[in-house]
């Protein structure tokens, strides 16, 4: 989800709830996995493939296609996943397609926009006299923004869409992944609470 937050408070009508989530990240890669001839289907199967996910895939900063065409010829971004059964696995472009659905959701066949452009929208439905602030504080949480390069693809797919005179500035804390309850802890530890 996307929520604008202004001097603490929650901007509730600019808040976007995105129908795309880390599950949906990892039975896509189980999907390009099975292209590959790999097959996961048990539920411990589908472990293996989040682990994979976690473990090896990354986001490129841009230029998606060209990544993508210079990947068939070059095997230098292949990794070896070793199964729990001593087997092991290559995963290649798999790394990066994947995560790509956060940004081209029509690539796993879904009819909605990127993450990018969710946060750009909630942005906009805000006050325009805050718009420069959110818009310099983007901050990323959860643990589907773990992905190495996401931070800077964020902030190249935003740039593409503010103006110019938007100073973009996207936040990725090491922590992100308990971001969220790490927030609602120090909520509830308020006396006003």
């Amino acid at each position: 989800n996307t929520v604008p937050i202004y001097e603490g408070y929650a901007i509730p009508h600019a808040i976007q709830r995105i129908p795309l989530a880390g599950k949906d990240i990892t039975e896509y890669l189980r999907g390009l996995l099975k292209e590959r001839g790999y097959n996961f289907t048990t539920p411990a199967e589908i472990e293996i493939v989040r682990d994979i996910k976690e473990r090896l895939c990354y986001v490129v900063h841009q230029n998606f296609d060209a990544v993508l065409k210079e990947s068939v010829e070059n095997t230098s971004i292949e990794k070896t996943y070793d199964l729990p059964d001593q087997r092991s696995i290559v995963v290649g472009n798999e790394r990066f397609r994947c995560p790509e659905i956060l940004f081209q959701p029509k690539h796993a066949g879904l009819e909605i926009e990127g993450v990018h452009k969710y946060a750009y929208d909630s942005i906009m439905k805000c006050d325009v006299d805050i718009r420069k602030d959110l818009f310099s504080n983007i901050i990323l949480a959860g643990g589907t923004t773990l992905f190495e390069g996401i931070g800077e693809r964020m902030w190249y797919e935003i740039h593409q869409l503010a103006s110019s005179n938007n100073k973009i500035k996207v936040l990725a804390p090491p922590e992100r992944k308990y971001s969220v309850w790490l927030g609602g802890s120090i909520l509830a530890a308020l006396s006003t609470f």
